[in-house]
């Protein structure tokens, strides 16, 4: 680790026109996410891949790791952080283009901080910096489900309507009956 932060230390200055960019300088997630972070650096076309100097590292106060390294041209998987190991995934053919693309999978908080990518060639070095925030995931409130009811409950509703348009018949009917049974009503018949 100690050589990490020499390198960065010691290389800090920029020289020439070389320059190492993050194509953002801010990003969001959730926890369990997956997320891509980006940096573009100078290149020319007579440069030699052996001269290709890379280490990406996440700053985070707490436990600072390495998430891509690569030495002289040649990836360094063995100094990528375990806790990194295999949801780091490095998109090596955007790199002859000038890009370093990092996709990191199954977010956790813990991978909230700096992420720095620093680039050293013969036509120079620099670095940049974007800080990614992971918050925890929310919980989803369980979609509620339809109560379904006993058959019992079910028999007891039914019976309740029956009887109630039963009584309300009866009702109707002993109104008519009682209206054509008194002695002033007059039929039609």
């Amino acid at each position: 680790m100690i050589w990490i932060l020499l390198l960065f230390v010691l290389t800090s200055c920029v020289c020439g026109t070389f320059v190492v960019e993050a194509a953002q300088t801010s990003y969001q997630a959730e926890e369990n996410d997956n997320i891509t972070l980006e940096w573009t650096f100078t290149t020319k076309t007579d440069s030699s891949s052996s001269s290709l100097n890379i280490i990406c590292c996440l700053l985070n106060g707490i436990n600072d790791s390495t998430l891509y390294h690569v030495h002289e041209g040649v990836e360094v998987p063995e100094s990528q952080d375990g806790q990194l190991a295999g949801r780091v995934q490095v998109d090596k053919d955007v790199l002859r283009e000038g890009r370093i693309r990092l996709h990191v999978s199954r977010l956790r908080t813990d991978d909230s901080g700096f992420y720095v990518c620093k680039v050293l060639t013969d036509d120079g070095s620099s670095s940049d910096r974007c800080r990614l925030n992971v918050t925890a995931a929310v919980d989803q409130p369980e979609p509620q489900k339809p109560t379904e009811r006993s058959q019992a409950e079910s028999r007891g509703r039914i019976g309740l309507y029956v009887g109630l348009t039963a009584a309300l018949l009866s009702v109707s009917g002993l109104f008519v009956f009682r209206l054509y049974s008194r002695p002033d009503h007059k039929t039609l018949f």
